[in-house]
């Protein structure tokens, strides 16, 4: 009888199974990494998140901040006041703007950041430019008395003391006019190029240059543009501004708010936003508050 050899049981099941059970460790171990790796990605995402509004938060108390320091703001002249009003205004819809945002909007974000800037130095000239006037008043409100008292102790010498103080008010007056040249203004398409086709203007630049004059007042300069077609009718598109100068009311089609440090200062502005020009003549009048800088014209075929 040929004898066979005992068959080992178990030992091809445990071969077949061993890769097995390598793959699904290594299955495993990928997964561990994975999730390990969601898991960063989304608390790096919530921390930054948490972050960028954090600092939202904090960029609009900054304005809110700089909102009350505008509303305890005041002066006692009209023209300073009219200027803070637009300022106030401009902080308003700037936190208005800044609500409606999302933190991650980060374009938007720093965009807010440099106009947060901009109004705080404004007001820091607004602030500047109304104790310059309240020392000069002060200064005046001193003169003044002296001048009376002089005048009382020699009454021979009041007519002619009078009149040197009158000529050199009128000089300081005229001297700190703030001055413009170079007028230009120019119809320009959808592509800012220069055109003369009634019907392919899409805006007009206005150019001009205040003039250097250390005497002038520094800060926040408004000016002023009032665009006239032939038949003497105001162009005007969204923009809608009105100047108060010597008891009249002006309708203006733009404007723009300058910082003004004595010295040239180039700047345009543009009337936008008009549907439609007609063919002809039309006149460009420049103003500030203080009254007309100068006119130009342009012509549409």
């Amino acid at each position: 009888m040929e004898v066979r050899p005992e068959r080992q049981e178990g030992t091809g099941t445990a071969t077949g199974t061993s890769p097995n059970r390598t793959i699904i460790y290594i299955l495993a171990a990928v997964a561990v990494v994975l999730a390990a790796v969601l898991a960063y990605i989304a608390w790096s995402r919530h921390t930054l998140v948490k972050e960028l509004n954090a600092e939202k938060v904090e960029l609009q108390e900054q304005m809110v901040a700089l909102q009350k320091d505008y509303e305890g703001l005041s002066s006692d002249y009209e023209s300073i006041n009219a200027q803070l009003d637009s300022s106030k205004e401009e902080v308003n819809l700037l936190i208005e703007r800044l609500q409606k945002t999302e933190a991650t909007n980060r374009r938007l974000i720093r965009k807010y950041q440099k106009e947060l800037g901009t109004l705080r130095s404004i007001m820091k000239n607004y602030v500047k430019q109304i104790d310059s006037l309240n020392t000069l008043n002060h200064k005046l409100t001193v003169d003044a008395a002296q001048a009376r008292k002089e005048a009382r102790n020699a009454r021979a010498k009041s007519e002619e003391l009078q009149k040197t103080v009158d000529d050199l008010s009128g000089k300081v007056e005229t001297g700190s006019i703030i001055r413009a040249r170079g007028f230009k203004a120019v119809a320009l398409n959808k592509s800012s190029k220069e055109v003369q086709r009634a019907q392919a203007v899409s805006k007009v630049k206005v150019d001009l240059t205040l003039s250097e004059n250390p005497l002038a007042p520094t800060g926040p300069v408004r000016i002023y543009v009032v665009l006239k077609d032939s038949d003497g009718n105001l162009v005007s598109g969204g923009e809608k501004r009105v100047l108060e100068l010597d008891g009249q009311t002006i309708a203006a089609s733009a404007s723009r708010e300058v910082d003004y440090q004595g010295a040239d200062l180039d700047l345009s502005i543009y009337v936008n936003n008009v549907e439609s020009y007609a063919k002809g003549f039309y006149t460009v009048e420049i103003y500030s508050e203080r009254g007309l800088l100068g006119k130009t014209e342009f012509m549409l075929r």
